[in-house]
């Protein structure tokens, strides 16, 4: 008997075949469009904000620039950087591409001017994402440290957490008191409103976010997760990010009366069921309208809500609009 080229449930492979390619047509229609409307907005709105001229001197020391002793922890827009220590990850040109969310070092990245580190760790203690591990989270702290010590009044807030699907390091609290130190900034709620040069010399908040083990509690030198809260969607659809940071951001508090850290990431993510898996060219699909986010916050009355900007493969123009945002803060413009 002939066959009918069903499969065993009763499909014809070449029209379920032909459905997903369809299917591909449509998702990459979408993201066209919505690249079209990122860019129809720019073009309408505009980049400028309070602050948006500004240019620091040296990006390595551009909180040192505006001076410690007038700037408080809750006025400050933190540029920071997702997955931050990704720059090594995987094989090159094999697995990297679809891990790698920076490509420089977190010491590169701090002299930049990113102040929000985001890393991820295995039982192990190396840092990874998902089932990819690269170089032992020492190296992250080394790179914390020389930055440290070559500047003097930058603050960083360090996120370390365990990867989803591992275990927590043992001990792994300890270690990290035992590694940073006299830079640690212990947990304490009336941290956001001192200036920097209140807290001085110590200049790191660390945040450790464990999956079993115990959280810190307040007084304690590291901060638990509810300090640095977020509202992540996973998505690779710009626009459709774009209007979700915006959402979620309108829902929080104003920093002046905020008692934790809110993050907002300029990030859209690979997905599975998409055919560009690697990280670069989907997150190039948001990255450059960093600035135009700021102004619709701005233009939408949520200036005074904005804290901690992440983005994918930071530079310098990302850390300038933040410090930007910092300064006509500190200055009474925004």
């Amino acid at each position: 008997m002939a066959s009918n080229g069903s499969g065993k449930n009763g499909t014809n492979p070449l029209d379920a075949m032909g459905a997903f390619f369809s299917k591909q047509v449509e998702r990459r229609k979408l993201v066209t469009s919505q690249k079209h409307a990122l860019s129809t907005l720019l073009s309408s709105a505009g980049e400028t904000f309070p602050g948006s001229e500004h240019r620091p001197a040296d990006r390595a020391r551009w909180m040192a620039e505006l001076g410690p002793d007038r700037v408080r922890v809750h006025q400050v827009v933190w540029p920071g950087t997702h997955d931050s220590a990704t720059n090594k990850i995987g094989i090159p040109f094999v697995t990297r591409p679809f891990a790698q969310c920076q490509s420089l070092s977190v010491y590169e990245q701090l002299a930049t001017g990113a102040r929000v580190i985001d890393v991820r760790v295995q039982e192990e203690r190396r840092v990874c994402h998902g089932v990819l591990a690269t170089y032992p989270v020492d190296v992250v702290l080394d790179d914390v440290k020389r930055f440290l010590g070559e500047t003097q009044s930058e603050l960083v807030i360090l996120e370390i957490r365990t990867e989803f699907g591992h275990d927590d390091p043992p001990e792994f609290a300890k270690f990290l008191v035992e590694q940073l130190g006299d830079h640690l900034i212990q947990q304490d709620e009336a941290v956001f409103h001192k200036t920097i040069a209140e807290l001085l010399p110590r200049r790191v908040i660390c945040v450790w976010k464990p999956r079993k083990s115990p959280a810190p509690k307040p007084g304690e030198p590291l901060w638990s997760a509810g300090y640095l809260r977020d509202n992540w969607i996973d998505t690779d659809l710009p626009e459709t990010k774009f209007e979700s940071n915006i959402k979620f951001l309108g829902q929080q508090p104003p920093v002046a009366d905020r008692r934790f850290f809110y993050r907002v990431e300029n990030t859209v993510t690979p997905q599975a069921d998409n055919p560009v898996l690697c990280v670069r060219p989907v997150t190039r699909r948001i990255r450059g309208y960093a600035r135009l986010f700021i102004a619709e916050v701005f233009a939408k009355g949520l200036g005074d809500k904005l804290q901690i900007f992440s983005t994918d493969f930071i530079d310098g123009d990302f850390v300038d609009a933040c410090a930007g945002v910092t300064k006509a803060r500190v200055e009474g413009t925004a």
